[in-house]
């Protein structure tokens, strides 16, 4: 990589450098002091503090919330050889940490200093997201990169997400590279699973689970001839990981009729069929059928594991308080369907609730249920999504495991 040529400038005020020396890759408008004139968005800028010393190079967008998103200190060019060497670099840590796998999270955005940019790698498929200008505007660079690394049967466009909106661009969804005839099969931990990447939920599969998956089959497999609810189960992911470790039946629930039919689909395909069954129900609607009684009845517990995985509650801080109340009503229902000694692995994937507070919605179900909680386990977002400290954003899936005590 060379040295870059001479590019716009973008000065920060006195006082805003600090936090991009530290590494958070983020530039709001508030923090910019001056911008060369005739900088167009999605240009590449030189960023300087107050006093002209270098920071790193961005990619400029005065139509974003994040006016500048730093993607390197180095005096380099961004080029195809830039982006091929950043993204061995992101897949060396994941095949340190996840040996073996062949499918997770190449290029996990802030979390692999490429702002703006995912990349989920399925099997022989490679699936991309870009939601800001600058990285869409080199998508050509990022797939000759792409199938330089892996040569890959397809890469698949997957653009729909929301937020390309607020960097003025439209949604956009197909083939970059190669052809790509229906479903495809993919492989977590030794388990296939069917998923449509063109048109299926998120890119695919939630790979931020991987890890996952297998250390709650593992607690469930303590409980030998468990009979299991796994809720918002989408694919079957935990749900064919407990029947596997030893489950005697596990039950899912998901809205989408389509995740259900695929999800039986996948148990079959594993040999798991007859252990699972899935239903397609309102997770909320259903816990609260189950556990409705009449006066001077009780709830008799039936399960000894529920999974408790639903898609975030909310979008912003705003938002909060509505999501800690569905998130203690699900957890309230759902004590009250465990048998003592029962194992809870619950999970929360919002950025705006972190793990303390997550922790006291459920404990504070817990009392309302005159259950006590012994926790066994604490989850995090698998290694293929790494977590940066100073980057909090980067952090965002939680969970824990929790043992009926009484």
């Amino acid at each position: 990589m060379s040295a870059s040529p001479a590019l716009p400038l973008v000065i920060l005020k006195p006082r805003e450098a600090d936090r991009i020396v530290a590494g958070h890759p983020w530039i709001y408008a508030g923090a910019i002091m001056h911008v060369a004139p005739g900088v167009k968005d999605g240009d590449l800028v030189e960023v300087n503090d107050h006093r002209k010393h270098w920071l790193g190079l961005g990619l400029y967008n005065a139509q974003s919330k994040i006016t500048v998103r730093v993607i390197t200190h180095e005096h380099v060019t961004v080029d195809q050889a830039f982006f091929e060497a950043r993204i061995r670099a992101a897949l060396a840590i994941r095949q340190r940490h996840l040996p073996g796998a062949t499918s997770f999270r190449v290029v996990s955005a802030e979390g692999d200093f490429l702002s703006g940019l995912i990349v989920d790698k399925y099997d022989d498929v490679l699936v991309v997201q870009t939601s800001a200008l600058g990285m869409d505007m080199r998508k050509p660079l990022i797939v000759a990169a792409l199938k330089s690394i892996f040569n890959p049967r397809a890469i698949v466009e997957r653009n729909e997400m929301a937020s390309r909106k607020f960097e003025g661009l439209p949604e956009a969804n197909g083939m970059l590279e190669g052809t790509l005839d229906g479903p495809v099969t993919v492989t977590l931990n030794g388990l296939k699973f069917e998923t449509d990447l063109r048109a299926g939920h998120k890119t695919g599969l939630y790979l931020d689970q991987q890890a996952n998956y297998q250390r709650t089959a593992e607690l469930i497999a303590l409980t030998p001839g468990a009979n299991v609810l796994d809720c918002f189960s989408f694919l079957g992911g935990f749900a064919l990981h407990a029947a596997r470790a030893g489950a005697a039946h596990v039950h899912g629930l998901d809205q989408s009729a389509d995740a259900i039919a695929a999800a039986t689909r996948n148990a079959a395909a594993n040999g798991l069929a007859e252990k699972c069954t899935f239903e397609a129900a309102n997770v909320f609607d259903w816990l609260k059928a189950q556990t409705t009684v009449g006066p001077h009845e009780r709830v008799i517990p039936k399960f000894d594991a529920i999974v408790l995985d639903p898609p975030s509650f909310t979008r912003n801080r705003a938002s909060v308080p509505d999501a800690l109340r569905g998130y203690k009503e699900i957890h309230l229902r759902a004590l009250k369907l465990l048998k003592p000694g029962g194992l809870l692995a619950t999970f929360c994937c919002s950025h705006h609730v972190d793990s303390v507070t997550f922790q006291d919605v459920i404990l504070s179900a817990a009392f309302d249920t005159r259950r006590v909680l012994r926790r066994v386990a604490t989850f995090s977002q698998s290694p293929d999504h790494p977590f940066i400290p100073c980057i909090p954003e980067t952090e965002y899936l939680k969970g824990f495991a929790f043992e009926v005590v009484r």
